[in-house]
């Protein structure tokens, strides 16, 4: 039942039922009510949840009972300007949760730090980025982005036939393009696309 499936998840990140309703917003009441299965989360609840503890919707609701936990690496913040060559294990700054039951286990995943407000609304100061390593992305992904082998950026990617666009969603920071011999010659290269954003939530 998915009371017995949120005990079992606050308990394996040794979190008290105060600690959860905080994170959540909820009442510690609710939290217990949950786990004696006196009364359900709602189903937009349910993905909170699901999304919080890093495990899928029918893992909560008893639909799916494997779930295979890895932890990813992040590296440093972007776009803070970050050397390519700090995307090793000698700069790791943390480790995040994925749930591989949602990732395709063919990719390798890292983790990135945002830093800075170029790609808000969409992303914020803070946010910890999850992307899939590949150098190639298709026309609108959001990629982070090794420019002359010294610095990383995170922008949307605009493809041309002359060149690439890395595109800011910001209106206050100015597009910067790329021509085909620059992205060669620079050269300008793809890390990994983004395949999940992760928000800290505080209460004010």
């Amino acid at each position: 039942m998915i009371g017995d499936k949120i005990r079992e998840l606050r308990r394996k990140f040794k979190l008290t039922q105060n600690d959860l309703s905080i994170k959540l917003n909820v009442s510690n009441g609710t939290i217990a009510m949950w786990e004696t299965s006196k009364r359900s989360p709602d189903l937009e609840t349910v993905d909170r949840l699901a999304k919080f503890f890093g495990v899928t919707v029918d893992y909560l609701l008893g639909r799916e009972e494997k779930i295979i936990i890895k932890k990813i690496a992040v590296y440093g913040t972007i776009p803070a300007g970050i050397p390519t060559e700090m995307i090793d294990n000698s700069f790791i700054e943390d480790y995040e949760d994925i749930n591989l039951n949602d990732f395709n286990p063919n990719f390798e995943y890292f983790g990135l730090k945002v830093k800075g407000d170029s790609m808000y609304p969409e992303f914020r100061n803070g946010d910890t980025l999850i992307l899939r390593k590949q150098e190639n992305c298709e026309n609108g992904d959001y990629c982070a982005v090794s420019i002359n082998h010294t610095e990383c950026t995170f922008k949307k990617i605009i493809k041309h036939n002359n060149g690439i666009t890395l595109q800011p969603l910001n209106p206050v920071y100015e597009p910067k393009f790329y021509t085909n011999e620059e992205v060669k010659s620079m050269p300008i290269t793809i890390l990994g696309i983004v395949v999940e954003v992760r928000r800290t939530y505080k209460k004010i």
